[in-house]
Order: structure tokens, then sequence, then C-alpha cells
């Protein structure tokens, strides 16, 4: 079978493939509908596939859309997933929820971030509490987010990243762009004032089709990190934990974590996997991120400063606007047959891991 035709050209398109995918393969289905709608005036849907048991104490759990527009990847993924007839294969006692588009308002219009321009990974924090602090980004937060998209502020937003990188390192660069802040609604990596529909529709799935299972492996597929095409396989553990141990033996030694430099992601506040493990509490859980690479990461910050813009000051169907947009999805998404095929041959291989990992327990 061809890979490339399980991915899609837009939200609607991927969400068509999957449903048809899915229901061919006998899944269970249901929908979720979002408040908002996306281009056209398109409803929007978080859909969920159940396959295998209800009972069943063994749970592979496949998430995409997390981060919007990284859906193009994750859709195609499970699509492709689905299509080969992985679904049928999986072993006695074993099942899989597929949750697909989980964050549909970014994904169909080509954003990252959610609706109230929130990212979901940085969402997963107890909002009862005092909010994290990064002081790092509130000196940076005009420059990555000026009035004005310009040659001249672009200019001026590079000179001065380049002068701090310089200072203080990429790696403390990187970490005070992406790390998560909470004091910028129209900035980059704002982890929200609240928990986001995203956040509670995953909340409700996970309680709702996981409260049983005694063993969960999460794969959550992501882009826009690391070199071309690769698959880098990302834990938010420490790697002297039993947890990161036990992920290392299912998925290898190339496992990374955040929190040691390891990876091409660095420490962040409030993402999902590092929650699961207090959602679904009656169960040992095993979570991974699978980032591909697209783009050079200062590619990829560029056009998510360029969006913020454009949804703080810009319209959207100027020619600058339009422009913004093509820039993220290329950020995001490599629309070729050969990116493609490496991301849903290591996404197999990732799948099989998780399952194999799942039966040894």
């Amino acid at each position: 079978m061809n890979s490339a035709e399980s991915f899609s050209a837009d939200y609607t398109e991927a969400r068509e493939k999957f449903l048809r995918a899915a229901a061919a393969a006998g899944g269970a289905l249901e929908s979720l509908a979002h408040p908002e709608r996306g281009p056209g005036g398109a409803a929007l849907h978080c859909d969920v596939a159940w396959f295998g048991p209800r009972t069943a104490e063994r749970v592979l759990v496949l998430i995409s859309g997390t981060h919007g527009i990284e859906g193009f990847c994750g859709s195609g993924v499970q699509t492709d997933w689905l299509r080969r007839g992985e679904a049928a294969r999986l072993p006695h006692g074993v099942a899989a929820l597929v949750i697909h588009a989980i964050n549909p308002y970014g994904f169909a219009w080509l954003r990252r971030v959610t609706e109230d321009n929130v990212d979901l990974n940085r969402n997963w924090i107890d909002f009862s509490r005092g909010l994290p602090e990064n002081p790092a980004y509130d000196e940076l937060a005009g420059i990555v987010t000026p009035a004005e998209w310009s040659p001249e502020s672009i200019a001026r937003m590079l000179t001065t990243l380049g002068s701090i990188g310089a200072r203080d390192g990429a790696a403390a660069l990187q970490r005070a762009l992406s790390g998560g802040q909470y004091r910028h609604p129209h900035g980059i990596f704002y982890g929200g004032a609240g928990p986001t529909w995203s956040r509670r529709s995953q909340t409700a799935i996970f309680a709702q089709y996981l409260g049983r299972a005694a063993h969960i492996a999460i794969l959550d597929f992501h882009t826009g990190l690391g070199p071309h095409g690769f698959g880098e396989q990302i834990t938010a553990e420490p790697r002297e934990s039993t947890s990161f141990k036990r992920a290392a033996s299912w998925f290898g030694a190339a496992l990374t974590s955040v929190l040691d430099g390891s990876s091409s992601s660095s420490a962040i506040s409030g993402d999902g996997l590092s929650a699961a493990p207090t959602l679904l509490a009656q169960a040992k859980v095993t979570g991974i991120a699978l980032e591909f690479g697209t783009q050079p990461l200062n590619e990829v910050i560029l056009a998510l400063c360029a969006d913020a813009w454009l949804h703080a000051h810009g319209e959207m169907s100027a020619p600058l606007g339009r422009s913004i947009k093509a820039q993220m999805r290329a950020a995001f998404y490599a629309d070729a047959d050969d990116w493609k095929g490496m991301v849903t041959g290591q996404s197999l291989i990732a799948c099989r891991q998780a399952i194999a990992g799942l039966l040894r327990g």
C-alpha cells in the first residue's frame, strides 16, 4: 500500500479518511463536537475509535493533533495504522484507543494552539495553585510577538534572539521560548488561564475508556523538532526513574528525556504525558511523544511568531496572512512522499514496540 495516501490536504479530508478507515477496521466510533467552527463554517470534532474488548487490561492509546496543525502527521499515522490492518492484529487481551484531532480547531485553522491561543501541552497544570513563572520569556514577549510584522520587526527579533542565544546559550534560549508561559495570552507557548476544551475532552475520554485498564501505552504524535523525517521518541520522565527504564526497555536505547538535555525538546510545564499517570492512577502508564523533524528550529520558531502576530493583529485573508499560513504548514508538515514514508514506517515500529511492551507488563 502507498502510505502517502493516508495523509491529507486539510482537516476535513483527514477526518473523513480517518472515519472511513476506523469504520472499515471495525472500530466503535464516538465524536465530540467542538464549540467553534473551522474555515468556511465547517464543523469541528475530536473523533474517538476503540478496538478490542472494552474490558481489556492492556490498552494502546494513539493521539493526534495535540498541537493542532501537527495533526497532518498524526492523522496520517493513525489512518495508515488502520489501513494496514493493525487493529485486527491486536493480541488477545489488548485493545486500542485512537484519539483523532484532540485539538481540531488548531488543525483546521493551521495553528499549533487551541481556539484560545493555548498550547495544549502547556495547559496540564493545576490552576488552583500559583502559575509557573518564566521571567526569561517575559524579557522576550514584546520581541517575539511585535505589534507589527514587517521585515524590520523580523530583523530586530532575529538580532535580539541571536544576541541572547550568544549570551545565555541556545538551550537556555529555547527553554525560555518554549518551556511555557502564563502571562502573555497573545504570545507563543501560552499555557492558558484554565483547562481548555481539548484538555477537558481528553480527561473525559480517558475516564470513559481507560478506567478499567491496568497497563496503558500512550503514543502522542508531534512534528517540528529534530532532523528532517527522524522520529525521536521522547519522555518527560527522569532517566533514573522506573518509568523511563520501562519505556527504554520497550523502545530502545535511543529514548530521550526532556529533563537531561538528551532531547531536541526543552523541559516544559504542563504537558499531557506528565499528567496522564495522575489521570489514570489505577494503571501503569508508559507514554512517549514521537517527534518528527520538518525544518530547522529557527524556521519553526519564526513561523510560530508570525502566526501569533497574525491572530492577534493581522488578517488571515490578506496576502500576508495567507503567506504566514503557508509558512506554518511547511514548518509542521513536510508534504512529501519520502517524509510520509519515514513517518509511517517509524510510527508502525513504535506502535508494535508498545504492544509488545504491554504484553510484558
